[in-house]
This record gives C-alpha cells, structure tokens and sequence, in this order.
C-alpha cells in the first residue's frame, strides 16, 4: 500500500486505514469476534493506522484494539484515539488534570505506555484559541503520556485555527465526494504547515457505498436512525449532514462515473485518496470483505479529469447549497 507521513509525527502510515468507531457503538451490533475478525483483515490487508475514541462504547473499541495489539505485537501499528467528549462541553473541561485522567484510561484501554496520536474530539469552538489547552498537550508529550497530538473537527474554521497551533500533528474532518469544503483551504494550509490530514467520515456514513434505497432501514442503536437531525451529536457525522433522498440521488448520478473494475465505495475512497493533502482516510467496517474492499480501493489508478469533474459537477448542482456553507 502507498504510505504517507505526518511530518510533526514522524511516522508513516498507509493510506487506508481503518475507523473503528463501529467496533465500540452507534452502528448496529458488532459482536467482540467479529471486532477481532475486522481488524486482522484490515491489517492483514495492509492497514497501518487504526482510529478510535474513548468515547467508542464507552471504551470498548479502545480495549478490543488493546487486545488485537496484545497478539500482533510485531504490527507496526499507528493507534490514534481521543478524548474530551466524556464531559459536558464547555471549555472549561479541557484542564491539564482532565487530560491527564482521559488519556491514562486510554493507555490502560490500549494497553501501552505511551499513545501514537491523541486528538480532542471536536471540542468547543473556543476551545482552539485557548493557549492553556494545547500547553497542556505539550506537558503530555513531555511526559511521554502521548507521542503526539492532533484535533478532530466539525468546522473548516477550527481546523484552520488548529493548524496554526505549532505543536497540532494532525487534523481529523471530514471529507468526501459529498463534502468539498476542506479542499478550498484546509488541505493546502495544512499541506504547507506540515499537519497531516486524517479524512474521516469517507463514505458518508455508507451512503456513497450505493448499497442504500428508499426502502433501506438501520438499527435503533445505529446513529443513521437516531441522529438524522443531529438529536445526539452534530448532524454533520451522519451521511455527512446531507439529507437522505438526496444523498441517495446523488449517488445514482455518481453511478455511471464508477469504472468496471470498482465498487461505489472503492471509488469513493480513490476520490478521497486523490486529493492533495490527505494523509491518510479511515473508512470504517463491519465485515472482514467491507475491511479488505476498503484496503483494495488503494490499489486502484487515480481518477481522471472526466471523473474527478463528473464528481465536481453532482457536488455543484445537488449538495453544494445543502452542506456547503454549514461546517
């Protein structure tokens, strides 16, 4: 698989990698085995960069991880968690003493000394202009508590205002053939700091995999049926804040552009691969075959202009005045 760096990480990844927020809740039953099943496709398939969060199942993808490291330790492996969603949302939560509680859990989760990359997980606007907050992430890395740290956004604005910040590895938002905005600035300030851009969210909550219709229905505990208008969490991390009937004509029309030799999804996370910045994107699944499909799309040849156009075009006339102006 191709690899890409986070310059202020110093470490490699390959370019797909696997988003493990459904091995914890939120998206249907997935069973402890069929957790570990996952993630030994994905990395036998060549995943390097899992991502997870402590709020995932109130921590249990953080310790299935914990134990799929524990018998692959030779793996080579990139974990990236994070935290600050275990409290109310205010500012004032992001203390030093906080971090230091949230991320001792999370070593004791993954079951390691010392994390790969810690993120805040789309914290409070005001939360990036706080000097304190990220002084106390330097303190982290200082105490080897945290190799490094980055930020998961909802806001092209906090990612620009996180990239600024000297010490911010990484930024997390998201980014897909439904949603263009990150390409006008964030990846090429980011490109320019040396921040690595970690794109979540690829498939539109499986909206753009084109298994989905009118007809389609998800679990009760799955967040495609209780956050359709953002009831639990912002609206934008289901099928990327796009309503539904139109996502889903959206993606007939993207149909056509899909060669022969891809999946909808596979060319979806090409698209996402194609552009200039990205580091790495995390695609999540809950089968060993979505896992290795997902591996598979790095193998694909990049877009041409007639496809990446084509894409443009659906975003131009169908979305765009949706979603555009909203994070």
């Amino acid at each position: 698989m191709e690899q890409r760096t986070f310059p202020r990480l110093g470490r490699t990844v390959g370019v797909v990698g696997l988003g493990a927020w459904q091995l914890g809740a939120d998206w249907g039953t997935v069973t402890e085995d069929d957790a570990m099943a996952i993630l030994a496709a994905a990395v036998d398939a060549g995943v390097t960069f899992l991502d997870t969060a402590d709020v995932y199942g109130d921590g249990r993808s953080e310790q299935l991880i914990g134990r799929f490291l524990r018998s692959r330790p030779d793996a080579g492996l990139t974990v990236a968690t994070k935290m600050g969603r275990r409290v109310a949302q205010r500012p004032e939560a992001y203390t030093l003493a906080h971090f230091r509680e949230w991320t001792d859990r999370s070593r004791a989760n993954l079951g390691v000394d010392t994390l790969d990359l810690v993120q805040l997980h789309c914290p409070p606007t005001a939360v990036f202009a706080d000097d304190a907050v990220f002084d106390a992430l330097d303190t982290l890395v200082a105490e080897e508590a945290i190799a490094g740290y980055g930020v998961s956004v909802e806001t092209c604005d906090q990612a620009l205002t996180a990239i600024a910040r000297p010490g911010v590895a990484s930024v997390q938002i998201i980014l897909n053939a439904l949603r263009h905005k990150p390409l006008d600035r964030v990846l090429p300030a980011a490109s320019a700091a040396g921040v690595g851009i970690i794109a979540r969210v690829p498939l539109a909550s499986g909206l753009l995999s084109g298994r989905y219709d009118e007809h389609t229905t998800f679990a009760p505990d799955d967040h495609r049926t209780f956050n359709r208008h953002g009831e639990a969490f912002d609206v934008g991390e289901t099928f990327s804040g796009v309503d539904f009937a139109l996502g889903l004509a959206a993606v007939r029309r993207l149909a056509p552009l899909v060669g022969p030799d891809s999946t909808m999804a596979q060319f979806a996370l090409r698209w996402v691969l194609d552009q200039p910045g990205v580091t790495v994107v995390i695609p999540g699944a809950r089968t060993t075959e979505q896992a290795r499909r997902n591996v598979a799309a790095a193998e694909l040849p990049t877009l041409t202009d007639e496809q990446l156009a084509g894409v443009q075009t659906v975003y131009d006339e169908l979305i765009r005045p949706q979603v555009h102006d909203r994070w």
